[in-house]
């Protein structure tokens, strides 16, 4: 029997960090604070009718230019340095993976967020992770960042989704993504993949994956009693399955339910055996 992967997907900001990854270094870098430049950003996207994403990114491009900063993919790594996360994360991968390995499965870990993938490549757990899709910038020929590259909202999200199921590790590559390919030849069927989330931005990839069959799970920032009052409300709603508190040590209920799932996967992939 061909040992199962399991995919955990990730939502990053108020999922593993608690709040905008721009929040945690850039912003103070340009001399603004987070409620002046989300507020800016949001009148752009108002005042133009256009992405919320495209918005934030000319937001960081024209503010750094305007302080005289260079935004170059180190400047991004380097500000990844700096964002915080919640309680467990940098534990976290270690324990899920040991437990996949006690249980016959391989766990991996993907990132999928409308944030910017050279900032999540700066955090010190960028390594933990088989593929970061989010948003980036073009470079010029001096390295600097001179247009968006990718923009990732909460609907285009979900086509990496299919193709975190079907083994393609690239955002441009949409070829193969469209071709068909038999359910038993894609790489990690939905009902083996875990999707964390926070809140209603989330929301496709949570009814995507919870569609096919996969475990789409709603965390909260502790304390928080509009987050909790959010996760609980997409529950009800049938967008996902779970609720947790966004904690990840080993004794937390987020670690606990994970394992669970995976002893879910393994007994169903035992079963699926006796059907061929």
């Amino acid at each position: 029997m061909r040992k199962p992967i399991v995919a955990i997907v990730y939502d990053f900001d108020g999922t593993l960090s608690p709040g905008n990854m721009q929040e945690f270094g850039f912003i103070q870098a340009v001399g603004s604070t987070p409620e002046v430049f989300w507020t800016m950003s949001d009148n752009i996207a108002k005042g133009q009718d256009a992405s919320n994403v495209l918005a934030y990114m000319k937001l960081m491009y024209d503010e750094a230019r305007a302080k005289g900063i260079h935004l170059r993919q180190e400047s991004f790594r380097a500000f990844g340095k700096d964002v915080q996360l919640f309680d467990g994360v940098k534990e976290w991968f270690a324990l899920v993976n040991a437990y996949g390995r006690s249980q016959g499965v391989k766990v991996e870990h993907y990132i999928n967020s409308s944030g910017l993938k050279e900032i999540v490549e700066g955090t010190c757990i960028a390594g933990e992770f088989k593929h970061i899709f989010a948003g980036s910038f073009i470079y010029d020929a001096d390295g600097e960042a001179e247009w968006p590259g990718i923009a990732v909202d909460s609907t285009n999200k979900t086509q990496f989704l299919f193709k975190i199921n079907k083994g393609i590790f690239s955002a441009r590559d949409n070829k193969k993504l469209n071709s068909s390919i038999a359910e038993d030849k894609k790489r990690v069927p939905f009902p083996n993949m875990i999707y964390f989330g926070d809140g209603e931005t989330d929301v496709p990839c949570m009814k995507i994956v919870g569609m096919f069959g996969g475990h789409p799970v709603a965390v909260y920032q502790e304390g928080n009693e509009a987050k909790k009052r959010l996760a609980a409300k997409l529950k009800r709603q049938g967008r996902v399955k779970y609720t947790v508190p966004a904690n990840y040590t080993a004794s937390s209920p987020a670690f606990k339910l994970v394992c669970a799932i995976i002893d879910k996967i393994k007994a169903d992939t035992a079963l699926q055996e006796f059907e061929k």
